[in-house]
Parts: structure tokens; sequence; C-alpha cells
């Protein structure tokens, strides 16, 4: 059986974990630099298309992982549902 000692331990550890990545951020761009140059030079270019079509892939990669967090999240309930409704 779950206590909140028990329970204490990972929130603390998961706060002092994001308190580290808020005080230490770094600046990131959202494209690699072969990318980013390929769309300055055809932006300068007058030409659109392939910058939105680079845009809209990168989107599109960006939902993987929380689609995969959200499947993961979906079955963990599943199972703690399933685990205590065993134990009544």
């Amino acid at each position: 059986m779950l206590t909140f000692v028990s329970m204490k331990k990972p929130f603390l550890s998961l706060g002092v974990l994001i308190l580290i990545s808020l005080v230490f951020v770094v600046d990131a761009d959202a494209q690699c630099a072969m990318c980013k140059a390929v769309l300055e030079s055809n932006m300068q270019s007058g030409e659109d298309a392939m910058g939105k079509g680079i845009n809209g892939g990168i989107i599109y990669i960006m939902f993987v992982p929380y689609i995969i967090i959200a499947i993961a999240g979906y079955f963990t309930y599943k199972h703690i549902k399933k685990s205590n409704q065993a134990q009544a």
C-alpha cells in the first residue's frame, strides 16, 4: 500500500528536476542548420511552398512523442483502475 511518505519522494525529485530545468534555460532553434539554410535561400528567391512543407513536417514530427505518452498514460490508467477493482 502506498503511503504519503512514499509518494512524497518522486514528487520531490520531479520538483527539483523542473526547478533545475527552469533555472538553466538554453536558447534553441526549432530547425537544424541545413533546414534553416534551405528555407532562408528559398525565401530570398521568393519560393514559399518549400518553407511551408518543412514547417508542416516539423509540426507532424513534434506530435509523435505526445501521442506515445498519451497512449502510455491510457494503458497505465487502465492498469491502475483494474488493480484497484481487484483489491476492492
